[in-house]
């Protein structure tokens, strides 16, 4: 199940090739684990990719696309997971892990006043920038394993049911072709 479930959406590779800005990236693009529908390339590429989504800076795309090169996973897997952070859950996420850092440095929570100047970027953020970006750091790294393992498990017990019905199936052949 979640081999098609995921090769409904899969982008495939042919339509990259065609595209002008992506030529110098052919050599590494044409590799099959970066495009391929395989548990040991979905799987960790969707962790990643919620581990990104926790990152507290504007470089999502920028991570998402550069990390699955590295840790060689399913590229498009990767981005469609760090989508789970957009305009409306990142609030919630972000306070979340800044609580959580706060929880983790045992400091309390300070005044929070936001002001797009300079000035505020220079104090406001100095008294956040530390419990957000643990915080982002450690609930990110548990709903990305979290993922992982929910995930792996979900993908292990589909093939398995799959093969205990495929073997049902030639069972049951079996028997018609005896009788």
């Amino acid at each position: 199940m979640p081999r098609r479930f995921f090769k409904k959406f899969a982008l495939k590779r042919h339509h990259f090739h065609k595209q002008w800005y992506l030529k110098p990236f052919q050599s590494v693009m044409k590799h099959p684990v970066y495009w391929g529908i395989t548990r040991r390339t979905v799987v960790p590429a969707a962790s990643l990719g919620i581990f990104i989504a926790f990152v507290p800076l504007p470089i999502h795309t920028l991570l998402s696309v550069t990390l699955p090169l590295i840790f060689r996973v399913n590229i498009p897997v990767t981005f469609a997971a760090t989508l789970i952070s957009n305009p409306l859950t990142m609030g919630p996420m972000f306070y979340f892990s800044y609580r959580v850092g706060l929880a983790l440095l045992g400091m309390e929570p300070q005044p929070f006043d936001f002001d797009l100047s300079f000035e505020w970027v220079s104090t406001g953020l100095a008294n956040t920038w530390q419990p957000l970006f643990l915080g982002c750091f450690m609930v990110g790294a548990t709903v990305a394993l979290l993922t992982y393992i929910s995930l792996d498990s979900l993908w292990r017990v589909s093939i398995g049911d799959y093969l205990r019905k495929r073997r049902a199936q030639r069972a049951l052949r079996e028997t018609e072709q005896n009788d």
